[in-house]
């Protein structure tokens, strides 16, 4: 398995082209504590490369969450279903937001907002603060 060494350069392309934004749940990494990590969509012990194509940007409870799991189960209808990935999908075709609620339009937007936790209580409370600060969403991806 390759190293996940990503170079400066790399790294400044990946925050970028995500405007500081976790490329999951739209929090920008000056709004999270424990700010924001370059993410490999797909793991390098799935065989991901570590290229911009395989890159996003992510708050550190999405990456986290996400982990290496490239989806999860539906189970009602017993159908594995991959996660959304934000260099080959739109946010807006998979997700809506309905006040705090990252609302899933897709079963790629359900399997990734629940494995993802992105509507867990806390997430909930911190988007409503943010909110009522004028900071989220600071755009739509």
């Amino acid at each position: 398995m390759e190293r996940a060494y990503l170079n400066k350069s790399l790294r400044k392309l990946v925050v970028d082209r995500s405007d500081h934004l976790c490329e999951y749940c739209l929090i920008h990494d000056d709004d999270t504590v424990l700010g924001c990590a370059i993410d490999h969509i797909i793991s390098l012990k799935h065989g991901g490369p570590n290229t911009a194509d395989n890159l996003a940007y992510a708050c550190v409870f999405c990456n986290r969450y996400k982990g290496s799991d490239v989806g999860s189960m539906i189970w009602e209808t017993q159908e594995f279903v991959r996660f959304y990935n934000p260099r080959r999908d739109l946010w807006s075709e998979h997700f809506q937001l309905d006040g705090v609620t990252i609302e899933a339009l897709s079963s790629i937007g359900e399997v990734t907002a629940r494995i993802l936790g992105f509507n867990d209580r806390e997430r909930l409370l911190e988007r409503q603060v943010l909110i009522d600060r004028g900071r989220y969403p600071r755009r739509l991806l």
